[in-house]
């Protein structure tokens, strides 16, 4: 399998490998990803998954272009790509723990697409993003575009959109496409993720819970989010949080 899952302590890494083919992604692979990241969601030692490339140099360059030119043409082989390519990006969207992208070289289409549905994005200066459906006369899937709206605003996300043009990593971090630039972007993520991992995994997940409902339209409060902010009170998190601040010490969370 071209994806695979690898676990190290609090931290697992969601690996592409398919360096031969600039890592594009086939049809099973978009298929593999769900499964190997509920594996990730499932196993409570993992707090924050890394999505990256088994090898430096390229990120995702997107779909397998060869296989789809084939498939592109018959209607059910198109809805079956087109939904699994949905779920996998869904899946990573609202995954429970934290996703951070580490991105070397070109991450672009489904590639991009990819990052974007994570959470944070780390990436080297050599990386390159595009988003490219004008280059094959497509058109993206409201899904996918509301990805890239949410992170860099509607003015840009047409630009990268109408364009289909390559941005280096500089602008791509200027307009907030990643947040981190750095030489060694998988480095620079296991630390960021190092960091999350240390931190109240119930502060994280419930944090990304609310986030998400802002970014599919929540505006106010509900019933639902008024008892998460009650119920922490309660909580072992908190309880060891206060502890460790009176004791003048860092907090060990579970």
């Amino acid at each position: 399998m071209s994806v695979r899952l690898e676990k190290q302590g609090a931290i697992a890494h969601l690996l592409i490998d398919r360096a031969v083919k600039r890592n594009a992604f086939t049809q099973a692979m978009w298929e593999a990803l769900p499964g190997l990241l509920a594996d990730a969601m499932a196993d409570d030692a993992i707090k924050v998954v890394i999505l990256r490339s088994a090898e430096p140099g390229t990120f995702c360059a997107g779909a397998d272009i060869a296989e789809f030119s084939e498939g592109a043409l018959d209607p059910e082989w198109r809805a079956k790509n087109q939904d699994s390519i949905r779920r996998a990006q869904h899946e990573l969207a609202r995954a429970e723990k934290p996703v951070i992208a580490a991105i070397d070289g070109d991450c672009v289409g489904g590639g991009c697409g990819l990052s974007i549905a994570c959470d944070l994005r780390v990436a080297s200066p050599r990386a390159r993003f595009g988003i490219t459906p004008a280059k094959l006369g497509l058109v993206y899937s409201l899904h996918d575009t509301k990805l890239l709206v949410d992170l860099v605003g509607p003015a840009q996300a047409k630009r990268i959109l109408f364009t289909a043009q390559l941005l280096p990593a500089e602008e791509a971090q200027r307009i907030g496409l990643i947040e981190i630039l750095d030489e060694d972007p998988v480095a620079a993520a296991t630390a960021l993720a190092g960091a999350i991992a240390s931190a109240s995994s119930h502060s994280v997940r419930n944090t990304k819970k609310i986030v998400r409902r802002i970014l599919d339209g929540q505006a106010d409060d509900d019933a639902e989010t008024h008892a998460l902010f009650g119920s922490a009170f309660t909580g072992e998190d908190f309880r060891e949080g206060v502890s460790a601040f009176l004791e003048k010490r860092k907090a060990v969370f579970k």
